[in-house]
């Protein structure tokens, strides 16, 4: 186990932002300097690090010439302030290493693995999968997403993957908050990192070490200031802001999460959200006015502190 690295604090995981181009993919073409901004706003707004190339960035509708160039801009962009967390996701362990070994080479201090993608593993293929990677040496946070995955990497699995030496964290998206506390007892050297927006508190109060998150691309302040307040003891404060900012934080765990963080970007109006590239198409009439809602009124509550 690698006790050497740290992968606590809010480490947000990227939108990617794209401008019209008809000779694009799907008629966008990915921003890099608009990329390189969002990844510099948030670290000077007190986040830790940036997680590119996660589900939340769109990785899976990349060329592989895009997907690299995130990971370059990412890294240029953070300058060494903060950490750069790269999603290495792939469908075989492969593909999975080949972007690992990309992502050390490029400058990422660590990465986001998800159990293999389309294909519903077992267990030995799930650890074969993570010992590959494993061999690339770069920290990697295990990425547990039992709802698009079909895998659920219980703690009884987590326990087993921790005995890699570069395993040192999950992303914990399983939903069930009483994971943090199991996973603890059954791997007490791995950190366990909240990663669904709307179990945020209840996760840093059993334990959580971290937030691996997507609503921070709206409010880096607020959220890093949520983190700080739990992680100081200041429980009554952390759950008051938090109250205020669950509602628009619950999109992170519904199937529109990308169009709905992306869209509270453009509201929040400092930096940029844009649109979602296929298979991801604009918000129905109805969510795009909830989402509306649901940031408006985050956004007259932090206005009102």
């Amino acid at each position: 186990m690698n006790q050497r690295f740290d992968l606590g604090g809010v480490i947000v995981a990227t939108t990617l932002a794209f401008t019209p181009d008809e000779s694009a993919p799907a008629g966008l073409a990915v921003d890099y300097d608009k990329f390189a901004a969002h990844c510099e706003f948030l670290i000077d707004n007190g986040c830790r690090g940036v997680g590119p190339n996660g589900s939340l960035g769109e990785y899976s509708s990349l060329t592989d010439d895009e997907r690299r160039k995130v990971i370059q801009t990412a890294v240029k962009a953070v300058d060494g302030r903060g950490l750069v967390v790269a999603g290495v996701h792939g469908v075989g362990s492969h593909q999975a290493k080949h972007w690992a070994e990309l992502a050390a080479e490029d400058g990422a201090d660590g990465v986001l693995l998800l159990p293999p993608t389309i294909y519903r593993a077992n267990r030995s293929e799930v650890i074969a999968h993570y010992a590959a990677v494993n061999e690339v040496g770069l920290p990697i946070m295990i990425y547990n997403n039992p709802i698009d995955t079909k895998v659920d990497l219980t703690p009884s699995i987590l326990a087993e993957l921790a005995q890699l030496e570069n395993v040192v964290a999950v992303k914990e998206f399983s939903g069930d908050v009483r994971r943090v506390l199991e996973i603890k007892e059954l791997a007490p050297d791995l950190d366990v990192i909240a990663g669904a927006d709307d179990l945020l508190f209840e996760s840093l109060v059993a334990g959580a070490v971290g937030w691996f998150a997507g609503y921070p691309n709206a409010f880096p302040r607020e959220a890093v200031e949520i983190y700080t307040l739990v992680t100081e003891g200041r429980i009554d404060e952390a759950r008051e802001l938090y109250r205020h900012l669950v509602a628009v934080f619950r999109w992170d765990s519904r199937t529109e999460f990308v169009q709905a963080i992306k869209l509270s970007i453009d509201m929040a109006g400092q930096s940029y959200g844009g649109p979602t590239r296929p298979p991801r198409g604009p918000l129905s009439a109805e969510h795009e006015a909830q989402v509306r809602k649901d940031t408006e009124a985050a956004l007259s509550y932090i206005a009102s502190r």
